[in-house]
């Protein structure tokens, strides 16, 4: 059977893949425990900086290891070249079990979410929200159905769904930003309105509702466990790495697309923090119903309208086009990943073959059962709470892979460096390796746990491995 030629992907859609795949719904909820671990507008901000600066100097070093080895398979290709065949398949086994499956199972219950919340608003009641347990599972896995249905097509049919859904959210997003802006603007900088920034102090806010100043050891355990929620919205940005083959001159498109979409959604992810303290105070933020601190924002801006649920209504829209957008994302740029283990012999041999459009059609079929299998077990958010922990020291250890090849291989061809190497390398390490002591210490069940269930591909490995 002739396979099609599929054309490949520029830049603009380079870039809004990474950028796309990165905002899904935690830039709407997160907020909300982060502020109950610091207590402080400005120690919040510094989180989100942060883990800004940690993603984008993550980014920049990909960048390199991507320009050196530009075809499908991505971080998958980096460990194997890097550490060795064995620890490319733990990265894999870890992506197709948990990291990636989960993500995709995680976003799609958060869709199935607000579709339900829609329809008890239209249909059911404007205050009750009765549980649809089961019925969240069934329109999450038919997203996932329709969405795997669409990459099958082909990359041209998923490339139009991803700019249409990035570029809505971008400016859904946008217009949330500058509707803070005007609350700043028309308070003049009053003393309210500034009085949430100038407070320095950090705090936890207790069972009981009460804030309690911290500083020391306790200060850094809580910050780190509040970087957790800025890394994890800011995480499947190296997504596009996994589909090399797809991308036009994907040795220089990658790098600059890792660094344009991580720098845009690193500035939005800050602005629109920065809204949410000029519109909510610091118990609104911190006490927002089930975290929706987007929601709450909003309902602030709006509040002189006589339809007190169009907020939430508008909301829940704008997180339907994130969701969906993200797990569009994530499906295209997995399934690639899987199909690089199977042609190393480390998958399923039938993920392999391409159908007639040019797309690993089994590899995306995999990816689906596995994640519909998550989204009914009703574990995925366990599951992400452990791996959280071996994702970011996966990062880690590949980052430091570039100084490894550095030394092991000083004459490769390198058509992109990393800027400032290595200072920029060394600090990602650093500030990196902070979080995760950080998260070591504070959450130890949950890291330990997360590190087994990746060594448990160590023995599954040698069933592929012959």
């Amino acid at each position: 059977m002739q396979i099609m030629q599929q054309k490949k992907l520029g830049l603009f859609d380079s870039v809004l893949l990474v950028s796309g795949s990165m905002i899904g719904s935690g830039i709407f909820l997160v907020s909300a425990d982060m502020t109950r671990n610091l207590g402080s507008a400005p120690w919040v901000m510094l989180a989100w900086i942060l883990g800004g600066v940690i993603t984008l100097l993550a980014a920049l070093n990909f960048g390199e290891l991507a320009s050196m080895m530009p075809n499908s398979g991505g971080q998958f290709n980096f460990i194997s070249r890097i550490y060795g065949r064995k620890m490319g398949f733990i990265y894999g086994w870890s992506v197709f079990t948990v990291i990636q499956t989960g993500v995709i199972a995680a976003v799609a219950m958060a869709f199935s979410k607000h579709v339900w919340l829609l329809y008890d608003y239209f249909y059911v009641t404007c205050s009750a929200h009765p549980n649809h347990t089961v019925g969240t599972s069934v329109v999450a896995i038919m997203s996932i159905i329709v969405l795997t249905g669409i990459n099958m097509v082909g990359v041209q049919e998923s490339k139009w769904v991803q700019r249409i859904f990035t570029l809505a959210k971008i400016l859904a997003l946008t217009a949330l930003i500058l509707g803070g802006f005007w609350v700043i603007y028309q308070s003049g900088g009053n003393d309210s309105n500034r009085s949430i920034f100038n407070d320095f102090q950090p705090k936890i806010l207790s069972k009981n509702n009460i804030w309690t100043n911290i500083s020391g050891i306790t200060l850094m355990l809580a910050f780190a466990s509040a970087m957790v929620g800025s890394l994890f919205s800011s995480d499947a940005w190296q997504g596009i790495t996994f589909m090399g083959s797809e991308i036009k001159n994907s040795y220089r498109t990658i790098p600059k697309a890792l660094i344009l979409g991580t720098l845009i959604v690193t500035l939005l992810y800050c602005f629109a923090n920065l809204a949410y303290f000029s519109v909510l105070n610091m118990n609104e933020v911190a006490n927002a119903e089930s975290d929706r601190v987007g929601v709450a924002a909003m309902g602030k801006l709006m509040s002189n309208h006589s339809f007190n649920l169009l907020p939430e209504i508008l909301m829940a829209i704008l997180i339907l086009i994130s969701t969906f957008g993200c797990n569009n994302g994530l499906i295209l740029a997995g399934s690639r990943l899987y199909q690089s283990m199977a042609e190393k012999g480390l998958f399923f041999k039938s993920v392999v073959k391409l159908n007639k459009r040019g797309v690993p059609q089994n590899a995306l079929i995999y990816q689906a059962i596995w994640a519909g299998v998550l989204c009914l077990s009703g574990t995925y958010g366990q599951l992400l709470s452990y791996c959280t922990f071996a994702s970011l020291l996966f990062y880690i250890i590949t980052v430091a892979g570039v100084i490894k090849l550095r030394m092991q291989e000083p004459n490769a061809e390198r058509p992109y460096k990393v800027w400032f190497y290595p200072y920029s390398t060394y600090l990602y390490l650093i500030l990196a390796g902070f979080v995760a002591i950080g998260i070591l210490i504070s959450q130890f069940t949950i890291a330990i746990t997360g590190i087994a269930i990746v060594l448990l591909g160590w023995p599954i490995y040698r069933f592929f491995g012959r």
